[in-house]
Protein backbone atom coordinates (compact mmCIF):
# COMPACT_ATOMS: atom_id res chain seq x y z
CA UNK A 1 0.00 0.00 0.00
CA UNK A 2 0.98 3.77 -0.50
CA UNK A 3 -0.15 6.58 1.51
CA UNK A 4 0.08 10.08 0.98
CA UNK A 5 -0.70 12.96 3.09
CA UNK A 6 -0.40 16.76 2.12
CA UNK A 7 2.98 18.03 3.89
CA UNK A 8 5.09 20.90 3.50
CA UNK A 9 8.83 21.14 4.15
CA UNK A 10 8.54 17.16 5.07
CA UNK A 11 6.03 18.21 8.61
CA UNK A 12 2.49 18.04 8.47
CA UNK A 13 0.90 21.12 6.83
CA UNK A 14 -0.35 23.69 10.03
CA UNK A 15 -3.77 23.74 8.85
CA UNK A 16 -4.07 20.29 10.77
CA UNK A 17 -1.92 20.98 13.89
CA UNK A 18 -1.72 23.32 16.75
CA UNK A 19 -0.21 25.68 14.07
CA UNK A 20 -3.70 26.23 12.70
CA UNK A 21 -6.10 29.54 12.42
CA UNK A 22 -8.61 29.42 15.26
CA UNK A 23 -11.02 28.89 12.82
CA UNK A 24 -10.37 25.12 12.11
CA UNK A 25 -9.96 24.58 16.43
CA UNK A 26 -12.50 23.47 18.54
CA UNK A 27 -12.16 23.87 21.79
CA UNK A 28 -8.44 25.24 21.39
CA UNK A 29 -7.24 22.10 19.56
CA UNK A 30 -7.00 21.35 15.89
CA UNK A 31 -10.59 20.04 14.55
CA UNK A 32 -9.80 19.19 11.14
CA UNK A 33 -8.77 16.18 9.91
CA UNK A 34 -6.17 15.67 6.84
CA UNK A 35 -6.74 14.09 3.59
CA UNK A 36 -5.30 10.62 3.25
CA UNK A 37 -4.91 8.61 -0.49
CA UNK A 38 -4.11 5.57 -0.35
CA UNK A 39 -2.93 3.16 -3.49
CA UNK A 40 -1.94 -0.29 -3.91
CA UNK A 41 -4.46 -1.88 -1.65
CA UNK A 42 -4.39 -5.77 -1.56
CA UNK A 43 -6.63 -6.91 -3.61
CA UNK A 44 -8.09 -9.34 -1.32
CA UNK A 45 -9.16 -6.67 1.61
CA UNK A 46 -12.37 -6.55 3.04
CA UNK A 47 -11.70 -3.18 5.11
CA UNK A 48 -9.43 -1.22 5.90
CA UNK A 49 -8.74 0.58 9.11
CA UNK A 50 -5.97 3.48 10.37
CA UNK A 51 -4.58 5.16 13.27
CA UNK A 52 -2.84 8.59 14.09
CA UNK A 53 -0.86 7.78 17.42
CA UNK A 54 2.37 10.27 19.36
CA UNK A 55 4.86 7.93 20.30
CA UNK A 56 6.75 11.22 21.35
CA UNK A 57 4.21 11.55 23.74
CA UNK A 58 5.58 9.15 26.44
CA UNK A 59 8.04 11.31 28.12
CA UNK A 60 5.73 13.97 28.63
CA UNK A 61 2.50 12.59 29.64
CA UNK A 62 2.94 8.65 29.84
CA UNK A 63 1.88 6.70 27.43
CA UNK A 64 1.46 7.27 23.52
CA UNK A 65 -1.04 9.53 22.30
CA UNK A 66 -4.02 8.69 20.00
CA UNK A 67 -4.80 11.41 17.99
CA UNK A 68 -6.98 9.73 15.21
CA UNK A 69 -8.39 5.95 14.73
CA UNK A 70 -10.74 4.47 12.46
CA UNK A 71 -11.99 1.41 11.28
CA UNK A 72 -14.32 -0.69 8.34
CA UNK A 73 -13.65 1.64 5.49
CA UNK A 74 -14.71 0.44 2.09
CA UNK A 75 -11.21 -0.82 0.66
CA UNK A 76 -13.08 0.53 -2.69
CA UNK A 77 -12.61 4.18 -0.87
CA UNK A 78 -8.94 5.24 -2.00
CA UNK A 79 -9.55 8.86 -0.97
CA UNK A 80 -10.50 10.32 3.18
CA UNK A 81 -11.39 14.02 2.26
CA UNK A 82 -10.00 16.38 4.89
CA UNK A 83 -12.19 17.23 7.73
CA UNK A 84 -13.65 13.26 6.93
CA UNK A 85 -13.59 12.46 10.91
CA UNK A 86 -16.25 15.31 11.56
CA UNK A 87 -18.74 15.79 8.59
CA UNK A 88 -19.10 11.87 7.72
CA UNK A 89 -18.27 12.05 4.47
CA UNK A 90 -16.79 8.29 3.87
CA UNK A 91 -18.87 6.09 6.18
CA UNK A 92 -16.44 4.21 9.34
CA UNK A 93 -16.43 3.61 12.11
CA UNK A 94 -14.85 6.36 15.11
CA UNK A 95 -12.80 5.30 17.80
CA UNK A 96 -12.05 7.59 20.70
CA UNK A 97 -8.64 9.46 21.01
CA UNK A 98 -7.25 9.87 24.53
CA UNK A 99 -9.32 12.87 25.00
CA UNK A 100 -11.45 10.23 26.23
CA UNK A 101 -9.33 7.81 28.13
CA UNK A 102 -9.40 7.93 32.28
CA UNK A 103 -6.77 10.05 32.71
CA UNK A 104 -8.55 13.56 31.01
CA UNK A 105 -11.93 12.06 31.37
CA UNK A 106 -13.14 13.89 28.89
CA UNK A 107 -15.48 11.44 27.10
CA UNK A 108 -18.31 13.68 26.97
CA UNK A 109 -16.50 16.55 24.40
CA UNK A 110 -17.20 16.04 21.18
CA UNK A 111 -13.67 16.16 20.24
CA UNK A 112 -12.85 13.07 22.56
CA UNK A 113 -14.51 10.78 19.27
CA UNK A 114 -12.94 11.36 16.09
CA UNK A 115 -9.63 13.86 15.17
CA UNK A 116 -8.02 15.71 17.38
CA UNK A 117 -4.74 17.58 16.02
CA UNK A 118 -1.28 17.34 16.89
CA UNK A 119 -0.25 19.16 19.54
CA UNK A 120 3.44 19.06 20.43
CA UNK A 121 3.85 20.43 24.15
CA UNK A 122 7.95 20.50 24.22
CA UNK A 123 9.84 19.58 21.50
CA UNK A 124 9.33 18.21 17.60
CA UNK A 125 7.10 15.20 17.56
CA UNK A 126 6.81 12.35 15.30
CA UNK A 127 3.27 11.38 14.53
CA UNK A 128 2.55 7.76 13.05
CA UNK A 129 -0.43 7.03 11.33
CA UNK A 130 -0.57 3.59 10.20
CA UNK A 131 -3.08 2.31 7.68
CA UNK A 132 -4.22 -1.47 7.90
CA UNK A 133 -5.39 -3.60 5.05
CA UNK A 134 -7.87 -6.54 6.64
CA UNK A 135 -9.26 -9.77 5.82
CA UNK A 136 -12.39 -8.77 6.86
CA UNK A 137 -14.73 -6.37 8.70
CA UNK A 138 -14.04 -6.35 11.96
CA UNK A 139 -16.40 -6.30 14.85
CA UNK A 140 -16.45 -2.49 16.11
CA UNK A 141 -18.81 0.43 16.20
CA UNK A 142 -18.68 4.34 16.96
CA UNK A 143 -16.97 4.57 19.66
CA UNK A 144 -14.21 1.87 20.08
CA UNK A 145 -11.04 1.92 22.08
CA UNK A 146 -7.66 1.21 20.32
CA UNK A 147 -7.02 -1.64 22.35
CA UNK A 148 -10.06 -2.82 21.27
CA UNK A 149 -9.07 -2.43 17.56
CA UNK A 150 -5.71 -3.69 17.65
CA UNK A 151 -7.50 -6.53 19.26
CA UNK A 152 -9.87 -7.46 16.81
CA UNK A 153 -7.40 -6.69 13.74
CA UNK A 154 -5.48 -9.59 15.21
CA UNK A 155 -4.80 -11.97 12.74
CA UNK A 156 -6.41 -10.13 10.05
CA UNK A 157 -3.92 -7.69 8.52
CA UNK A 158 -2.58 -8.30 5.26
CA UNK A 159 -0.22 -5.55 5.14
CA UNK A 160 0.32 -2.08 6.84
CA UNK A 161 1.89 1.22 6.22
CA UNK A 162 2.90 3.34 8.44
CA UNK A 163 4.12 6.99 7.75
CA UNK A 164 5.79 9.34 9.77
CA UNK A 165 4.04 12.93 10.30
CA UNK A 166 6.46 15.20 11.86
CA UNK A 167 5.41 18.43 13.54
CA UNK A 168 7.36 20.79 15.22
CA UNK A 169 6.52 22.48 18.20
Amino acid sequence: MDINIPMKNGNLLDKYTKHTDNQYKENGRPSISFPVDIDNIPADTKSLAFSLTDLDSIPVCGFEWIHWIGANIDPKIKHIPENAAKDNSIEYDHGYNSLAGGLLNMKNDPMSLGYVGPTPPNKKHNYTFTVYALDEKINLNNGFWYNEMIHKMNRHIIEQEVLNLPVEN
